[in-house]
């Protein structure tokens, strides 16, 4: 096998997903024959080097794939492990004997679907801006956007010098504190909350429903269930991604 990046060995062999894996070996999780690897650039085979991630010796890509959907509650951290010892939503998965992690993140706050993986060609490609890869939630708010507020919701605003890509918005349920069902096919960091706070509206509750074709019906906080194959060669295909199973 020829040499490939670090962070694309870790994803595909299921230890993260590429972006993730970029920050384990930033932080000095990473160690290639016997030595801390913490350069982006650097290269290994896993063919004939010894690849070890948090102590633990790194084996080829798994036989076999899993996919999760999990209601990841409130105030739970969307990460493997967490330093200030908070819950996780690994926590939420004691049956599951293959080493998965998240595919994106869910704000510590909020609730709702979170997708979890050990394939990596997967999650790098869902938590991709060029897949653009839509994701629903439904956001109760202080106060009802006006008809030119809710335009400019739809068309983009400008957040930190960037300009979102349209939204879809719906009003769900009128009301002092209204609820929406918003629409986006990014993923920047607390995207919801930054554009309603730019319209002078708070956000109360916050839960994603959907990624993809992946729905979180049926689902209750604190429960998963894997992916049935249908689900699994839908969303593969969305992903212009070769068919496993």
């Amino acid at each position: 096998m020829a040499e490939q990046r670090l962070q694309k060995i870790l994803a595909h062999a299921g230890i993260a997903s590429r972006r993730a894996a970029e920050e384990y070996i930033l932080h000095g999780r990473v160690k290639v024959n016997g030595k801390v690897v913490n350069t982006l650039g650097a290269k290994a085979d896993l063919e004939t080097d010894h690849i070890k991630v948090d102590g633990k010796l790194l084996t080829k890509k798994p036989e076999t794939i899993i996919y999760i959907a999990l209601h990841k509650p409130k105030n739970v951290v969307t990460t493997v492990s967490d330093p200030e010892e908070r819950d996780t939503v690994m926590s939420f998965l004691p049956n599951i004997k293959q080493r998965v992690y998240p595919v994106g993140r869910l704000d510590f706050q909020s609730e709702g679907l979170l997708l979890l993986t050990n394939d990596g060609d997967f999650a790098n490609r869902v938590i991709s801006p060029k897949s653009h890869v839509p994701k629903t939630y439904l956001v109760k708010v202080t106060g009802t956007l006006t008809e030119e507020q809710e335009d400019g919701f739809r068309n983009g605003i400008v957040l930190e010098g960037r300009k979102t890509s349209p939204a879809e918005l719906r009003l769900v349920k009128p009301g002092d504190n209204p609820w929406y069902e918003v629409t986006i096919t990014e993923g920047r960091t607390h995207q919801i909350r930054k554009m309603f706070r730019h319209f002078g509206r708070l956000v109360e509750k916050l839960r994603r429903v959907s990624i993809g074709p992946i729905k979180l019906k049926g689902i209750r906080p604190g429960e998963y269930r894997l992916l049935n194959v249908q689900e699994i060669r839908q969303f593969r295909k969305m992903l212009k991604l070769p068919q496993i199973v």
